[in-house]
């Protein structure tokens, strides 16, 4: 049965006008969604901009506001909401984040806020559109907080592959490669986890995949559920840090693109993902391991040692940051500070790029592999001025929300 079309209401400045708007239609599309822009009289325009209180000079901010104030207050009927600014504007950016905030606390619609360029494509948005979907549609699937029967999850990273066989809420297996060709990596990860699980693959009542491969995985064993990182990873983050009641804050620095997300009683609030560059996620760390001479694994105890403070250096660009890297050696610099200073550099760029764009709330829980280093997350806790958790199995959180929101499926099959 078809799917009901989730209803996105935009509210934007400048998409038009930077040929922005038809890709994201086109990625709205793509996932059976309809991108609206909520019709409002003048009169309640006018009323909805003055009550608000936030004074701005742009048009079509002042009309974004007014159709937020809608939103909130019923005026306008939407399932979801898509944010969307010029990331050149000051102004518009203030916007955004007030927008995200009031309708995150006065409403129960999924919100995205997005700062555009003139190369955005619809690719670039896809998992947020698929994202805001999920969440409009899977409510119920998204709160289920046990897992039952026997399910597998697998996650197909831009770095690496990972699988969890689950029975009863409790972890039996698990599996971990690099990605490589993305099937072959899969096939190899599912046999570790079910040799370590002591099961077959027949035995399993259901499985999810989730992670940039989701589709081709998914289609090649059968998935009952593919769904996009976003939902999942923060599933998997609250479950694994028993934290499923209340609010929480899950940060995941991959090796291709950085995710924040608010998530309250389990379910994604608002959330954000990419980066203005790779400098400013585990591939910068990978190439800072690898200039050190350590394997990335050695990173996090060395950065522990080092004091990072009078290292300049500078991963908004994995180019510069590199020759950061060489100068920072080159004057003498040494190789515990540097690898403190790389790992601070990287979660301050987190923090200024993602961290923004969301409501920062304890527990604050950082996933992925990257939580494994210990000098990131070190850093990650100063700038947020908090203790950062970091639970078990911190790493597999993507496949461990494949296979808890798969067992949803378990009693359909």
């Amino acid at each position: 049965m078809k799917e009901a079309t989730v209803r996105i209401a935009q509210l934007s400045c400048g998409p038009e006008y930077s040929g922005v708007q038809k890709e994201i239609y086109t990625a709205a599309e793509a996932v059976g969604a309809e991108v609206f822009f909520p019709d409002l009289s003048l009169a309640d325009i006018r009323r909805n901009f003055r009550d608000f209180g936030l004074d701005v000079k742009s048009g079509d901010l002042k009309l974004a506001i007014a159709r937020a104030v809608a939103l909130v207050e019923g005026a306008a009927e939407a399932d979801a909401v898509f944010i969307a600014s010029c990331f050149r504007c000051a102004e518009a950016a203030i916007v955004r984040n007030e927008l995200r905030r009031y309708i995150h606390e006065h409403s129960k619609l999924p919100v995205v806020s997005y700062s555009f360029t003139e190369r955005t494509t619809s690719g670039t948005l896809l998992t947020r559109m698929e994202a805001l979907t999920t969440i409009a549609r899977r409510r119920a699937l998204l709160a289920r907080e046990r897992q039952t029967g026997l399910t597998m999850g697998v996650d197909s990273g831009s770095s690496t592959t990972k699988a969890v066989i689950m029975q009863d809420n409790e972890i039996i297996g698990t599996g971990w490669r690099p990605t490589t060709e993305v099937l072959n990596s899969s096939d190899e990860v599912i046999a570790l986890a079910l040799e370590e699980a002591g099961v077959k693959r027949d035995d399993l009542d259901a499985i999810g995949t989730t992670g940039y491969g989701r589709f081709l995985i998914g289609e090649r064993i059968g998935a009952d559920l593919i769904q996009e990182e976003l939902t999942v990873n923060s599933k998997g983050a609250v479950f694994l840090a028993d934290c499923q009641h209340g609010p929480s804050t899950v940060i995941d620095i991959g090796g291709m693109d950085n995710k924040a997300i608010s998530v309250l009683d389990g379910i994604p609030g608002t959330f954000t993902m990419g980066g203005i560059c790779a400098g400013a996620s585990g591939r910068f760390l990978e190439m800072t391991a690898k200039r050190l001479g350590v394997d990335i694994t050695e990173l996090g105890p060395l950065a522990m040692k080092g004091m990072g403070e009078g290292v300049p250096m500078n991963s908004y660009c994995i180019v510069f940051g590199t020759q950061s890297l060489v100068n920072a050696l080159a004057e003498g610099h040494s190789k515990e500070d540097v690898a403190a200073a790389a790992c601070h550099s990287v979660a301050e760029q987190v923090f200024e790029q993602q961290l923004q764009e969301i409501d920062i709330k304890e527990p604050v829980v950082m996933v992925g592999g990257t939580s494994l280093i210990q000098g990131l997350v070190r850093a990650m806790g100063n700038l947020l001025q908090t203790e950062i958790v970091v639970p078990h199995h911190s790493q597999y959180i993507g496949s461990v929300g494949a296979a808890l929101l798969s067992s949803g499926f378990v009693e359909k099959n």
